[in-house]
């Protein structure tokens, strides 16, 4: 009949067809602290085990051979009996335990999570307690901190809840610049394991230096060369424009100069190691350049990159003759090879890293769903999602959650031996 749950009959008892809200389970939260040393962890875990304890949540970080160990468990009827129990253990241990009886698990984190990662070189306490402040003005709360590297520059990943990532972004810029350290902010989402992709500017990022000036040097004209190239990274003036009055300036130029340059570059420190530790977890990788593919096509093949887009310099009996053969790869022609090579890979946008430091790869890093400003021009900065200002273009993995001791133990088992850091 129509409506025949709608009530129960009269006299039932509503308790045994209505969920009862459950009190919380009571816990206790163990913190112990003192010296690392073999065993520590397993001798508390067997004192708990003799309780029939659940195990809630833990934590465990170790600082200069100092060991913090936070263990959240159910407590026992007899919790006191407990307490006694791991307060002996942790005196034969000579080490520190607080025990505190509450009711409940950790608050689930709220929402708006974040990755905000700190670069310094070197990281200042002022730096950290600005940045810290910043996040409580956003009504962020930092709910876990992780050094991804200690050298040759700290790196600090902290885990934020509870603030806008747009938003955090646009406050922590500003602050890191006032602080000259870098600060990246990204959602705490699957997209950061994900990433897929990396399509890198070669001038000035992925080199040091710009290979047209380096040619000119040989044709004696760098200094017009380097003032147009300048004014272009700018963005005072077209790009194509700029690349075809430097081009003109090379005609008559030998093209053996291809060659003696390309042996004169010099890479930016950490490429080889982020595309090397980055290509073992799956990645792919794109150079494309404003500069020209008699450079970059052996760049390519010299450090494993994958595709390569680049200006086709025309030669002709040997010489440049200062034209271009084609189209020029330009701002928007950047933007369309990572679209390109993307689709290639078979991965959307939003699962591209674009790395660049010119107005000419602008609209590249706004392409991408992580865009990079390293070492960039200011008008470049501000387009982009973060920047990085240190010269070791490795730390752009830190920005993905790989710590420099992962990077250095995949390297040994490589049998590739790593510069130790100072004590």
């Amino acid at each position: 009949m129509d409506g025949a749950c709608d009530h129960p009959p009269a006299g039932d008892n509503l308790t045994s067809t209505m969920s009862v809200p459950k009190s919380k389970p009571e816990t206790l939260l163990i913190t112990l602290t003192g010296k690392d040393r073999p065993g520590v962890t397993s001798s508390i875990f067997a004192t708990l085990a003799l309780a029939g304890v659940e195990v809630v949540d833990i934590e465990q970080i170790l600082l200069r051979r100092r060991l913090i160990l936070g263990v959240l468990v159910t407590a026992p009827r007899d919790w006191k009996k407990l307490k006694s129990a791991v307060e002996e253990t942790a005196a034969a241990l000579d080490m520190t335990v607080e025990i505190d009886r509450g009711s409940g698990d950790n608050k689930a984190r709220r929402e708006g999570r974040s990755h905000v990662t700190i670069i310094g070189t070197p990281l200042k306490a002022s730096a950290m307690a600005a940045i810290a402040g910043r996040i409580a003005d956003c009504g962020g709360n930092i709910d876990r901190i992780e050094r991804m590297a200690r050298y040759p520059v700290t790196a600090i990943d902290l885990h934020v809840s509870g603030a806008d990532p747009v938003q955090l972004r646009a406050l922590l810029a500003l602050e890191a610049a006032a602080q000259s350290v870098d600060v990246a902010v990204q959602p705490a989402n699957l997209l950061r394991r994900g990433m897929r992709l990396i399509v890198l500017d070669v001038d000035s990022t992925l080199i040091q230096g710009e290979v047209i000036e380096m040619l000119a040097a040989h044709a004696g004209c760098e200094p017009e060369v380097a003032r147009i190239t300048e004014s272009a990274m700018r963005g005072e003036i077209d790009f194509e424009e700029s690349l075809r009055q430097r081009v003109r300036l090379l005609a008559g130029l030998d093209a053996a100069a291809l060659d003696t340059v390309y042996g004169d570059i010099v890479i930016t420190p950490g490429a080889r190691t982020m595309v090397r530790t980055l290509r073992r977890l799956g990645y792919r990788f794109a150079i494309v350049s404003g500069g020209f593919s008699q450079i970059t096509d052996r760049l390519a093949e010299d450090l494993g990159i994958h595709y390569a887009r680049a200006n086709v310099l025309e030669i002709v009996d040997g010489t440049i003759t200062g034209e271009i053969v084609g189209s020029v790869v330009d701002r928007a022609g950047k933007a369309q090879a990572l679209r390109e090579f993307a689709a290639k890979v078979g991965v959307p946008e939003s699962a591209v890293i674009a790395i660049g430091d010119g107005a000419n790869d602008v609209d590249m890093l706004n392409a991408a769903g992580l865009g990079i400003a390293y070492n960039a021009r200011p008008i470049v900065q501000e387009a982009a999602d973060t920047s990085v200002n240190v010269p070791y273009l490795d730390a752009i993995v830190y920005l993905l959650g790989i710590s420099r001791e992962e990077i250095e133990m995949a390297d040994a088992e490589a049998g590739i031996v790593t510069p130790a850091p100072p004590v």
